[in-house]
């Protein structure tokens, strides 16, 4: 038990690529201006949609939530993995451990119902134009926005608690660059057969199926905007869409991998590149995905340069 209780006392060690020190410079530098890029990023899509009366609508509600979320989620392991990226010191405390634990997967579980209900929110746009301003009304979204943020935390309480109930006899080197529960499952002694289960069981519940969900919605989507006769219609209808699929498959895919496959057989340098790229990546090209095909947004951040010009 004393031996147990040692990763409590001294916390964990987070190998990230500390087997190859020559590339930790590299990745500290990478990943330092993909954070930069992705503060900016989001906080342009956030304070655009604050300020822009023009975007005050669901979808750049929603858009501002994602922003949010991403801003958390990168905040919540990219500062600690920088630290110890830039030095000798690969150690994190447990109770830094085990609240990048609850918050990494409140805020992952967050973007997966989130994404569905973005997806929600095209469809009734394109197949529902008409009754579009009756149907998302106001109450609804924030309902909406109100579930994805609490359904995301309540799976992470769950979860979470669950494997930190997982013996780790004294075991504190963890394979990854942040403390997760597929790599918290990796550094348990005990049998961990229930976690793997309960882990396939609740992340099939929040991707495949959501992934499904989403899939469907825009098959329907795609029929729609095809019945559109205006070109210019068509294209803007297709290059919103085009951009959240994007998005939804970039998160989902990584996080499936990352997830779905068994913890204790999946290749463990692969699941730390994964865990990279959609706790570091995703968050850095969303807003570029998001800004790049939509001149609403453009034009919005034009209005506030140039009125950041006429007051200077």
């Amino acid at each position: 038990m004393p031996e147990a209780n040692d990763s409590f006392l001294e916390g964990f060690i987070l190998m990230g690529i500390s087997d190859h020190p020559q590339l930790e410079i590299i990745f500290f530098m990478v990943i330092l201006f993909s954070y930069l890029l992705t503060l900016l990023g989001n906080s342009t899509i956030i304070l655009l949609s604050w300020l822009d009366a023009r975007l005050h609508t669901p979808m750049y509600f929603f858009l501002s939530n994602l922003s949010t979320l991403d801003l958390a989620f990168t905040t919540s392991s990219v500062p600690q993995m920088l630290i110890n990226l830039w030095g000798p010191d690969k150690t994190i405390s447990y109770g830094g451990c085990v609240t990048q634990l609850y918050v990494f997967l409140w805020l992952g579980a967050t973007e997966c119902i989130l994404l569905v209900v973005m997806a929600f929110d095209r469809y009734v746009a394109v197949c529902r134009p008409l009754h579009y301003t009756t149907i998302m009304n106001p109450r609804l979204y924030w309902l909406l926005a109100a579930i994805a943020w609490l359904g995301g935390l309540s799976n992470s309480v769950i979860q979470s608690t669950f494997t930190l109930q997982l013996p780790l006899c004294g075991h504190r080197r963890v394979d990854n660059f942040l403390c997760e529960v597929p790599a918290m499952i990796k550094l348990a002694c005990g049998d961990t057969s229930l976690n793997e289960v309960v882990l396939n069981g609740v992340c099939t519940f929040f991707t495949a199926v959501p992934l499904s969900v989403i899939l469907i919605s825009y098959c329907y989507i795609a029929q729609a905007v095809l019945k559109i006769h205006s070109v210019e219609g068509q294209r803007k209808a297709f290059n919103t869409c085009l951009s959240h699929l994007v998005v939804v498959l970039l998160f989902y895919g990584s996080a499936i991998y990352g997830y779905l496959l068994p913890a204790k057989t999946s290749n463990q340098d692969q699941g730390k590149f994964i865990s990279l790229f959609y706790s570091v990546v995703t968050p850095t090209v969303n807003p570029l995905i998001y800004t790049l095909r939509n001149r609403e947004v453009k034009g919005a951040l034009r209005r506030l340069l140039g009125k950041g010009r006429s007051l200077g």
